[in-house]
């Protein structure tokens, strides 16, 4: 990751030591990287696909950033949602909500990007 993302030095210090410590190297980036992938597609609503690796999966990569939000110290989580907020309210946007997910189990009632259609 580097300071082209928007975050400081010691943001981008705090990621690292996280990722190494409790997550796994890139995974901010690569979070971030797939859920712009994910909002660029065109369409007004877009679906979540079922996809068969997690890296393609924006619910994933949003379950990802969110772990790493809960890991870092309070100056790089802020830098880091600022990050996700623009992002989170597009995917609000432009997803719909499953009305039966809260039903289908705990983790998917846990998040609300876990609550939305899927193709």
């Amino acid at each position: 990751m580097s300071s082209a993302q928007g975050f400081s030095r010691g943001a981008l210090t705090a990621i690292q030591i996280a990722e190494a410590r409790h997550l796994w190297p890139g995974c901010v980036r690569q979070g971030l990287d797939a859920l712009r992938r994910f909002l660029r597609r065109p369409g007004r609503w877009l679906y979540i696909p079922w996809a068969d690796c997690p890296c393609c999966d924006p619910v994933y990569a949003r379950d990802e950033l969110e772990n790493a939000l809960r890991r870092l110290p309070a100056h790089a989580r802020a830098e880091l949602r600022r990050a996700v907020a623009p992002l989170d309210e597009e995917f609000r946007r432009r997803t719909l909500p499953d009305p039966n997910a809260r039903f289908i189990s705990d983790w998917h009632a846990a998040a609300w990007w876990r609550q939305r259609l899927r193709e």
